[in-house]
């Protein structure tokens, strides 16, 4: 299997780019592209709009897997995690974790002389491939707390070049059933937290998206979720505030990330558009042009290079991702080809599924590599109100747009016209008028999968 290797070069050395040039990544848990810049009509998130309205939004960014741990293995090593091997959840019994030999992005640039620090979720393994020199306290749960912190971090290290790693657990699931609600919602972590603003959103006011079933039940949860993404974002306002106080503001590359989609059935675990679909937004200190907007479709694997080719450090060999960096000033990378590739393999321990996609932008592929497994249930999904509201009425039951046995049991290949069919419910795969487009997206998984030296690329002859 193809190593992470680093070029050589000199311990401790900062390049010459005339200007320190400093990196913030904040990562919200399980947000998608839920957020008022992305024209979601009950999201508040006036930080995250602002950050927009002065930097670059990516329209069509896309996460590799909606699962915590390898979606964020990911977005610091720039492979995918069949290659790095987190194949699902860090903690508790899941216990999975990235080869020792990952170099991961705080490991490089400290390596070339940045202060390296993180605070709130971390939710990766080894520490060894994932190291920070620092971990700084906060509860992830209180964003505003986490950015305060940072304060005092910033201040120590003085005029030092920083990579900075913030990651709220808003708006994950958390903290029981709210039995005194109607449709008794999760509570998504909400309750009254020192210097953070509540924000009540009326569950009968809310729209729901056609992935999801109309109900109480789901109506209640939304509520709850946007309260928590508002949380997040207040957060990131605070952060915002503490860069400038520190004077780093001008200097620093800001990146907001979500890494995956919400935390519904549907989404989360799921590599549907609302599981793999996320907000990306950067700032690039440095680019003239302002409140740019991005169609291109870009990847979370493509953080690792980005980050590099700001700070002016050589990329290492085996990375999957390439730098957008130049879309930040409003500027077309060469030979940008519109196609994103997606692997899940675990959520946790016993929710085997691997699933393999290619989409361009207009046609998705998805292998089902278990298929005739049942599809299986994050804990946390499973036991959401939305969803049981849903089973209760039995396997013909509409959730979204499908029903709950079509959920559950899915074909090997689904091949979907995003143009013509946004929602992916009408499976193209066995239709004979698509065999080229097929025949193409299938030769382009398995040269990704060659790419990547995935261990699952073997399951096209023995399965």
């Amino acid at each position: 299997m193809r190593s992470l290797v680093l070029a050589p070069v000199l311990l401790l050395v900062i390049p010459a780019l005339g200007q320190r040039r400093n990196v913030v990544l904040v990562v919200t848990d399980d947000q998608g592209d839920v957020a008022g810049c992305y024209g979601h009509p009950d999201a508040r998130t006036p930080h995250l709009d602002a950050l927009a309205a002065e930097g670059a939004r990516f329209a069509n960014a896309f996460c590799t897997t909606a699962s915590c741990s390898p979606s964020r293995a990911v977005l610091l090593s720039g492979q995918h995690g069949h290659t790095n091997g987190m194949y699902g959840l860090q903690h508790r019994t899941h216990h999975f974790q990235s080869f020792d030999r990952v170099r991961s992005l705080p490991a490089i640039l400290a390596e070339r002389g940045w202060r390296t620090a993180r605070v709130g979720k971390y939710h990766v393994a080894p520490e060894q491939a994932y190291p920070f020199q620092r971990a700084l306290p906060g509860s992830a749960r209180n964003p505003v707390r986490m950015a305060e912190s940072c304060a005092t971090f910033l201040e120590e290290i003085g005029d030092e070049p920083f990579f900075l790693y913030f990651c709220t657990s808003d708006p994950h699931r958390g903290g029981g059933a709210a039995d005194d609600l109607p449709g008794r919602p999760d509570r998504f972590g909400n309750r009254d937290y020192p210097g953070v603003e509540r924000a009540r959103f009326d569950p009968q006011a809310l729209d729901v998206p056609s992935w999801l079933p109309e109900g109480l039940e789901t109506r209640a949860e939304l509520a709850q979720f946007l309260e928590s993404i508002q949380r997040a974002d207040q957060g990131l306002g605070r952060l915002v505030e503490v860069l400038r106080a520190a004077g780093a503001w001008d200097e620093t590359l800001v990146v907001f990330l979500s890494d995956h989609g919400p935390p519904f059935p549907g989404a989360k675990t799921t590599v549907y558009e609302p599981g793999l679909r996320i907000a990306c937004v950067a700032r690039d200190p440095f680019a003239e042009q302002r409140g740019i907007v991005v169609d291109a479709l870009v990847s979370i694997v493509d953080v690792v290079p980005t980050v590099l080719e700001f700070c002016g450090v050589p990329a290492p060999e085996g990375l999957h991702g390439r730098s957008w960096l130049p879309w930040t000033a409003g500027e077309s990378p060469r030979g940008w080809v519109d196609e994103i590739f997606a692997s899940h393999t675990f959520h946790e321990v016993t929710m085997y599924y691997p699933m393999r996609v290619v989409r361009t932008s207009r046609y998705k592929l998805i292998w089902n590599v278990a298929h005739p497994l049942p599809f299986p249930f994050a804990s946390d999904l499973w036991g959401s109100a939305t969803w049981q509201a849903t089973l209760a009425r039995g396997p013909d039951a509409r959730y979204g747009l499908r029903t709950v046995s079509d959920y559950v049991q899915r074909p090997r290949f689904e091949l979907y016209d995003l143009q013509r069919d946004p929602d992916e419910v009408a499976n193209l795969a066995d239709d004979p008028a698509q065999e080229e487009i097929l025949a193409d997206l299938q030769a382009r998984l398995r040269a990704f999968q060659e790419r990547t030296d995935d261990p699952w690329l073997l399951k096209w002859e023995r399965e």
